[in-house]
C-alpha cells in the first residue's frame, strides 16, 4: 500500500512515518502542505492519503474537497489526523466522504485499526459490494 503523509510540522510527519513503518507500511511519501500533496496526487498513484487538518496553503478539508472533485483521484481513501474535535468540523469532513478520522495524540494500535478498516472498505468498493 502506497501512502502519502501530509503535515506541515516535520516532527509530526516523522512520528506518523515511523508509526506506519512500525506496523508494516513501508511504501511512504510525504508532503508539507495540502497544495504540495495535491500536486503529488495528480502525478503519482497512491492507495491512501493521511493528512493533518490544520495546515497553511491548503488545509486538510480543502485538500479533501479538491480530491473528491477530481474524477481521477476522487475515490482515494483519506484519513484525517487532528487535535480538532469540533462536531461541526467532523460532520463537514463526513459530508466530503472522509474515510477515517483520528484524534491526536494516538498510538500505533489506533492507527492500525483505522487503516485495516479503510483497507476493508477498499476491498468492498473494488468488489462492487
Amino acid at each position: 500500500m502506497k501512502i502519502l503523509v501530509v503535515d506541515d510540522m516535520t516532527s509530526m510527519r516523522h512520528v506518523m512515518l515511523n508509526l506506519l513503518r512500525s506496523i508494516g507500511y513501508l511504501d511512504l511519501e510525504e508532503a508539507t502542505n495540502g497544495w504540495q500533496a495535491f500536486q503529488m496526487l495528480k502525478k503519482n498513484p497512491y492507495d491512501l492519503l493521511i493528512t493533518d487538518l490544520n495546515m497553511p496553503k491548503m488545509d486538510g478539508k480543502e485538500l479533501l474537497k479538491e480530491i473528491r472533485r477530481d474524477k481521477r483521484i476522487g475515490h482515494l481513501p483519506v484519513l484525517i489526523v487532528s487535535c480538532e474535535q469540533d462536531k461541526n468540523q467532523i460532520q463537514e469532513l463526513i459530508d466530503y466522504r472522509v474515510n477515517g478520522f483520528v484524534v491526536k495524540p494516538f498510538n500505533g494500535a489506533t492507527l492500525q485499526k483505522q487503516l485495516q478498516r479503510i483497507e476493508k472498505q477498499n476491498q468492498h468498493r473494488q468488489a462492487g459490494t
